[in-house]
């Protein structure tokens, strides 16, 4: 099973994943560990959300920024 993150602009727009890593995880615990890693950088490069899929299914978003 393979856990990814698509990412979308603060207004819901998805962002052009080619400046930004595609990283593909086999837990879902591998993915929020990254994510906890990385996040200031996606928000720096114009994430303003993460959708955590697992397979083709969303399982949650989350903002990266201050609310």
């Amino acid at each position: 099973m393979a856990w990814t993150w698509r990412y979308h602009e603060a207004g819901g727009a998805p962002v052009e994943t080619t400046s930004l890593p595609e990283e593909s995880f086999t837990s879902r615990g591998d993915a929020e560990s990254w994510l906890g890693e990385n996040w200031s950088e996606l928000a720096e490069a114009g994430v303003g959300t993460v959708a955590l899929l697992e397979e083709d299914r969303e399982v949650y978003t989350m903002p990266l920024g201050a609310e």
